[in-house]
């Protein structure tokens, strides 16, 4: 079953919102780890770990240190879903 991109912003979102406690956090393509408040090395294992949970995917080393944005990340799971 393939996921639309509405479905995964909007999961990821509230992945966000709860890694981050942030409850008004809503992600875009462009959202990098700058623009969120507390996203450090910790917080991204996190993320990625309750990512492949939610999503059901693994992701390698390599996925994981060339995301350089939500969008390369949202891209990625969509791939990996379908």
């Amino acid at each position: 079953m393939s996921l639309s991109e509405t479905a995964v912003y909007s999961r990821l979102t509230e992945i966000f919102q709860s890694v981050f406690d942030e409850d008004d956090l809503v992600v875009t393509p462009n959202t990098t780890a700058d623009d969120v408040s507390g996203w450090d090395s910790l917080t991204h294992v996190r993320l990625i770990l309750t990512v492949s949970k939610t999503f059901g995917i693994k992701f390698s080393a390599s996925e994981i240190s060339s995301f350089k944005n939500v969008g390369e990340l949202a891209t990625a799971i969509s791939k990996k879903h379908n």
